[in-house]
């Protein structure tokens, strides 16, 4: 069962929320990362992070 949120008349996927949730919850772990020396620990941090991303909203569309 696939649900959709209206806004305005216009039907958006609920994984547009979904996603910009996963971004809330990265952007609010960013402080403690940097805190951790997080981007000490990887190679390529940008990268790391974008896969934290990815997880975290995998984990995120898994529990809805």
């Amino acid at each position: 069962m696939t649900h959709v949120i209206v806004v305005n008349g216009l039907l958006v996927s609920s994984f547009a929320g979904q996603a910009a949730l996963a971004l809330a919850i990265l952007l609010a772990l960013r402080p403690l990362l940097g805190r951790l020396g997080f981007q000490r620990l990887v190679w390529n941090p940008p990268l790391a992070e974008f896969g934290l991303g990815i997880c975290i909203l995998g984990l995120i569309v898994l529990l809805s």
